[in-house]
């Protein structure tokens, strides 16, 4: 069965079986690596990608319910011309990643809270970013995710 979709804002069509999960047509059919495996239950975060802008856990959802929608990946996050997305500028510069296999998913969990909330502060950065992350990165994460958003001086961050 095809399905199509606009997958970071180009038109994408792939047949599959309908209940295949997002997660593997993004890593297998479309070549899109940087959306990661983690638990394969919804639980970690790992695969969070943004369907019609809300934030999704790839890896439970089916394909056939993404349909006529549109996916961003943390692939779609920068510009056409390269630039970074701000997120992915702050990332860089509080170095959160270490051992970097949940940041796709941080990043775009961090992304929709901005959308959603234009400046969240501290505590609704820790209510929002369910994401796991084994090396615990949790503190940098809410200081790019302030800076980002231009209030790492004005809420103490580092």
């Amino acid at each position: 069965m095809a399905i199509d979709m606009q997958l970071n804002g180009k038109p994408f069509s792939v047949t599959v079986d309908p209940e295949t999960p997002l997660l593997w047509v993004l890593r297998e059919q479309a070549g899109l690596t940087g959306t990661k495996f983690g638990c394969g239950i919804g639980a970690c975060g790992a695969c969070s990608v943004h369907v019609d802008g809300q934030i999704t856990r790839a890896c439970s959802v089916p394909v056939r319910a993404v349909a006529g929608k549109s996916i961003t990946t943390i692939e779609g996050l920068a510009a056409p011309d390269g630039t970074l997305h701000a997120v992915q500028e702050a990332w860089l510069a509080a170095q959160v990643p270490q051992c970097g296999y949940c940041q796709s998913g941080q990043i775009m969990a961090a992304v929709a809270l901005i959308r959603r909330t234009g400046r969240p502060s501290a505590a609704q950065i820790d209510e929002a970013m369910t994401n796991l992350c084994r090396c615990g990165t949790y503190p940098r994460i809410r200081s790019a995710i302030l800076a980002a958003t231009g209030q790492a001086a004005a809420q103490g961050a580092p």
